[in-house]
C-alpha cells in the first residue's frame, strides 16, 4: 500500500474529528475604490493613507495597498499618486444668480473692459433700462482704481447703471441712477453709509455700505428667471472642490405672513435668497448640488417668533443654521468697519455700526430664546469686542453648553480680554484669511502699525483657545486662495503681513474641512475621511502639503464627489 493511502487510513481512525482548512475570505463589496493615492484623512492625527473604499455613499474603509486585496468595487479609481482629501466646506459665502439685466464685472480686467460689458448690455436692453452687476475689484483692474460715475456716463448715459463691488459693501452708480435715487451734492451721508464726493462736492458715483439707496430701484427678476443661473452657480462650487457651504444671506420674506413672511414676499432682490425658494431648488435638483446650511437674516422679533423652525431644521442636503450675517458694523471695502482707533489719514473716523447696542442685544437675546445659533458680522476690533460682550451677557441669562455661536469675519484682533471671554464662552469665529490676499491694497490704505500687520489673525485666536473656521465670503470663493494666504500671509501684490499670524498647511486644511463641519454640528458626518462619514471627497492634481507655497494657488480640482457620486470631473469638461 502506498504511503499516502496509509496516511489517509490512519487519519480516518483517529478518535477526534479533523478540522477543515478555513476557506479564503471573499473580498468585501464596495461601490467605489480609490487606490494608489495620497489620502489626507484630516482625522485627529492627520493620518495619511493611500486607499479608500466607499459603499452606499459613505466611507467604508481607509488604509493602504491592502484595501485593493480586501475590497472589490464596482468602480476602481487609480489616483496615480494624486491627492484625495475631504471636500472643502465654506462656512460663509453668498451665492448669486445672474439677472437678465446683469453683466459679470468680475470677469473684467480693466475699466475699459467693464465699460464694454455695460455698453453691450445697455444696447441689448434699450434706453432707460437698468444695467447691474456684481463682483468688480479695483485691485484686479489694470487702472488700479475704482470706476466712477464719469466712466459710466461716457458708456451708458441713457441707462441707469449700478455695479456692486466684490464683497457687496460698495457700489458705483452713474448720473442717471444717482438722479433716480435722489442723490446729489446736497444729499447727506446716510446712516451707516458714505457717499463719496469729488473735490467739487458732487457725488463721484461710489456709495459705501448703503448701496440699497440705489439697488432698491433695480427691478427684480422673478425667481423663475433667476433660477437657472443660480443653479449653475451652485454647481460651479463643485469645480472648486466645495462639497458643502453655508449661505450667509437668506430670508424668510416669502413665507406666509402667519409664518413670519411679509406681504408681497419681499421680491427676489439682487443678493438675497429665500428659505422657501432654496428648499424648492434642492428638492427638484436632487443629489446634484453641494450640501447647504443657511444663515437667516434677522427679520425682527415678531416675525421670527412666527417662523416655526430654528437651527438644525432640515436634512443632510439642506438645513437651517444661525441667525446671521445681520451685520453689526461695515467692512474695509466700505471702508466702514468699526475700529477702536482712527483710520489711517482720517482723523476722527472709526467706521460705523448698523445698529445700536440695544438693538444688537435684542436680536441676540430673542434669537437665543427661540433656539437659534448666532453668527453676527463683526469686522473692526471695536465691533468684535461689542458683539463678544453681548454674546457673553446673553449666554449668562440663557445658558447653552453647546451653542456654537460665532462671530462672522473677526478681521482684526480684539482685546486680549475679548479673546479670553470668547474662549471661555465657547464663541467661534468664521474667518476669511483670503481677505489678506484680495484686500491687500485696502488694508494698506486705511490701516497702519500692528493692526495692519496682524490683519485677519489666525494663530493668535487659536492660541487663546478660540475655535476658528476658514471660509471665503466670495473674495474669492476658491479655497486655494484661503490656504495660500493663511500659510504665507501674502497679498496679491506680494506684501507680507505678520508671519506670526500664519498657520501650518495641516491646520489650514483642517479649518476648511473638519472644523467647518463642526460649526454646524456635522463633525460626525463629514469633514474628514473616516469610516461611516459621507464620501464627500475631492481629488487634487498636486499635494497641498508639499508643493511650493506659491503653487498652492495653481492646484486644480480633478474630481469632486458628494455622497460617493461624481459631480465634477475636470477631464470630462
Amino acid at each position: 500500500m502506498k504511503p499516502a493511502r496509509l496516511f489517509a487510513l490512519a487519519l480516518a481512525t483517529l478518535p477526534f474529528p479533523t478540522l477543515a482548512l478555513p476557506a479564503l475570505a471573499a473580498p468585501a463589496q464596495a461601490d467605489l475604490l480609490f487606490i494608489n493615492g495620497k489620502v489626507l484623512t484630516v482625522d485627529k492625527d492627520f493620518t495619511i493613507g493611500s486607499a479608500v473604499a466607499v459603499k452606499d455613499g459613505k466611507i467604508a474603509a481607509v488604509g493602504g495597498p491592502e484595501l485593493a486585496k480586501n475590497w472589490q468595487a464596482v468602480r476602481t479609481i487609480d489616483l496615480k499618486g494624486r491627492t484625495l482629501m475631504p471636500g472643502f466646506i465654506d462656512a460663509h459665502l453668498h451665492m448669486k444668480g445672474l439677472s437678465h439685466r446683469s453683466i459679470e464685472p468680475d470677469k473684467a480686467k480693466s475699466i475699459a473692459e467693464l465699460g464694454a460689458m455695460v455698453s453691450a448690455k445697455a444696447k441689448e436692453l434699450g434706453a432707460g433700462e437698468w444695467v447691474a452687476g456684481t463682483g468688480w475689484d479695483e485691485a484686479l483692474l489694470s487702472e488700479k482704481r475704482n470706476p466712477t460715475r464719469a466712466d459710466l456716463d461716457l458708456i451708458a448715459p441713457n441707462n441707469p447703471v449700478v455695479l456692486i463691488r466684490a464683497g457687496a459693501h460698495s457700489a458705483v452708480a452713474n448720473s442717471l441712477a444717482l438722479k433716480l435715487a435722489g442723490i446729489d451734492a446736497s444729499t447727506p451721508d446716510p446712516d451707516g453709509g458714505l457717499i463719496e464726493r469729488s473735490p467739487d462736492g458732487q457725488p463721484n458715483g461710489m456709495i459705501r455700505e448703503r448701496i440699497d439707496l440705489v439697488l432698491k430701484l433695480v427691478p427684480a427678476d422673478s425667481p423663475a428667471q433667476m433660477r437657472p443661473s443660480y443653479v449653475r452657480a451652485l454647481k460651479d462650487l463643485l469645480r472648486l472642490g466645495i462639497t458643502s457651504f453655508m449661505e450667509a444671506w437668506t430670508t424668510i420674506d416669502d413665507e406666509p405672513v402667519e409664518r413670519g413672511g411679509i406681504i408681497g414676499g419681499g421680491g427676489n432682490g439682487v443678493r438675497g435668497h429665500t428659505f422657501k425658494q432654496l428648499s424648492a431648488i434642492y428638492a427638484d435638483e436632487g443629489e446634484t448640488l453641494p450640501r447647504a446650511t443657511l444663515y437667516i437674516m434677522y427679520p425682527g422679533a415678531e416675525r421670527l417668533r412666527k417662523f416655526p423652525h430654528h437651527t438644525g431644521y432640515g436634512d443632510d442636503r439642506l438645513k437651517l443654521g444661525p441667525i446671521g450675517e445681520s451685520a453689526y458694523d461695515g467692512g474695509f471695502t466700505g471702508p466702514t468697519a468699526r475700529t477702536s482707533k482712527d483710520y489711517k489719514g482720517q482723523p476722527g473716523f472709526r467706521g460705523t455700526t448698523f445698529m445700536s447696542v440695544a438693538a444688537l442685544k435684542e436680536m441676540v437675546e430673542t434669537s437665543a430664546s427661540l433656539g437659534w445659533q448666532l453668527g453676527i458680522h463683526a469686522i473692526g476690533d471695536e465691533a468684535i469686542d461689542t458683539v463678544a460682550q453681548v454674546y457673553h451677557t446673553a449666554l449668562a441669562t440663557t445658558p447653552n453648553a453647546d451653542h456654537r455661536w460665532f462671530i462672522s469675519h473677526f478681521t482684526m484682533l480684539p482685546t486680549e480680554q475679548t479673546m479670553k471671554t470668547m474662549a471661555t464662552d465657547g464663541i467661534w469665529t468664521t474667518a476669511q484669511p483670503n481677505f489678506t490676499y484680495n484686500l491687500e491694497g485696502r488694508y494698506l490704505q486705511v490701516l497702519d502699525g500692528e493692526r495692519l500687520d496682524r490683519i485677519n489673525p489666525m494663530s493668535t485666536p487659536i492660541a487663546h483657545g478660540v475655535n476658528v473656521v476658514m471660509s471665503s465670503d466670495n473674495l474669492p470663493i476658491g479655497p486655494m486662495v484661503g490656504l495660500y494666504s493663511a500659510v504665507t500671509r501674502k497679498g496679491m501684490n506680494g506684501h507680507q503681513f505678520a508671519l506670526s499670524e500664519a498657520i501650518t498647511r495641516e491646520q489650514a486644511i483642517r479649518l476648511y474641512t473638519a472644523k467647518a463641519a463642526a460649526v454646524a454640528w456635522d463633525e460626525a458626518k463629514k469633514g474628514t475621511i473616516e469610516p461611516g462619514k459621507f464620501a464627500d471627497l475631492i481629488v487634487l492634481d498636486k499635494d497641498p502639503l508639499t508643493v511650493p507655497a506659491e503653487q498652492l494657488l495653481k492646484i486644480q480640482v480633478d474630481q469632486t464627489y458628494v455622497g460617493g457620486k461624481l459631480l465634477w470631473n475636470r477631464a470630462g469638461q
